[in-house]
């Protein structure tokens, strides 16, 4: 087993004290969505309105990304996880530029860099702004309880992901720390 150094147990540290490993599971009690995710049009990385009425029936795993972030490798297993669970899963990524600056491109020069890097070709989105007052409305809903019926989580960093299923409910929040690859998301994605 290799050692950690110094910078290898301070990143661990930070990963764990911040919060980037947490899950939080849809409660059995919840409420339903007041709100309906397939009410929501949003236009993909290159402009054109994508209706989300077109997702029915299948799960969702919604991502918050970013080009230069400690977690911007993600994007390789979320573009595995796509093309070995495609059929189980529809990944939708959004760039936003919330955490730290790190996605200041423009909505062509992400689509560039996580093709280029990553040969990412599941649905990206323009970058929109998933906290604070300029929230986009899908993520209001991500993050509102009174919308989703149970979650108030919100992004605490890049690369949180909401796994929203078949039949348009939010069950599960990922932090940042959570990969996509891993045995814990699998499961929830292949049950």
């Amino acid at each position: 087993m290799r050692k950690l150094g110094y910078a290898g147990i301070l990143w661990l540290t930070v990963v764990s004290a911040c919060g980037f490993n947490k899950t939080v599971s849809r409660p059995q009690d919840a409420a339903r969505p007041t709100v309906s995710i397939y009410s929501f049009k949003m236009p993909d990385i290159k402009g054109d309105t994508v209706d989300f009425a077109r997702f029915r029936g299948k799960k969702l795993l919604l991502v918050n990304t970013a080009s230069e972030c400690g977690f911007t490798p993600q994007y390789a297993d979320l573009q595995k996880l796509h093309e070995l669970h495609g059929d189980r899963v529809t990944i939708l990524g959004f760039p936003a530029n919330d955490f730290g600056g790190q996605e200041p491109g423009s909505n062509e020069e992400i689509a560039g860099f996580c093709q280029e890097n990553y040969g990412v070709d599941f649905l990206m989105f323009s970058k929109i702004s998933v906290k604070g007052e300029q929230m986009a409305p899908l993520y209001k809903w991500l993050t509102d309880k009174s919308l989703n019926g149970w979650n108030d989580q919100a992004p605490n960093w890049n690369f949180c992901k909401y796994l929203v299923n078949e039949e348009g409910e939010l069950v599960k929040f990922y932090a940042s720390g959570i990969n996509p690859m891993g045995d814990e998301m699998l499961h929830d994605i292949l049950q």
